[in-house]
């Protein structure tokens, strides 16, 4: 997985925010890890994490899309599920659309990621395709 802390951070605020603002025991937890993870002064966090700007659902999912990559592990999943997990569950309720989130990662986490051999065949596919339309072309 990316090692990187900036991006699980602003991903947390991000989700925080799915229910259209972060409660108070989020906030709290979310200024916590800030600091333990060493990025709450970042310029990129702080506005977000002290809620001088709200964060989108769909900014949330693009983070998220971001982070794990195009084809992420199941490891990886499953080590942002149990983050996202963490503040989903702070404030003591869950939101519907903090549901869907979990429900899309885990979803995701079961889907076997393509194998090398897969990857092969497709780029090899896509040179055929490819090779295909300029003979038409011809």
């Amino acid at each position: 997985m990316k090692n990187d802390v900036k991006a699980l951070v602003k991903i947390l605020i991000g989700v925080a925010w799915l229910d259209g603002k972060i409660q108070s025991a989020e906030r709290t937890y979310l200024q916590k890890i800030a600091i333990e993870k060493g990025v709450a002064k970042d310029p990129e966090i702080q506005p977000l994490l002290y809620e001088l700007r709200a964060v989108k659902s769909d900014e949330c999912y693009q983070w998220i899309q971001d982070y794990l990559g195009k084809y992420p592990t199941s490891e990886d999943c499953h080590q942002l599920i149990e983050a996202i997990s963490e503040i989903v569950y702070k404030d003591g309720s869950i939101d519907s659309e903090e549901a869907k989130l979990l429900t899309r990662l885990q979803i995701l986490e079961s889907e076997p990621a393509p194998t090398l051999q897969t990857k092969v065949v497709s780029a090899i596919r896509k040179l055929y395709q490819h090779g295909l339309e300029k003979i038409e072309k011809l």
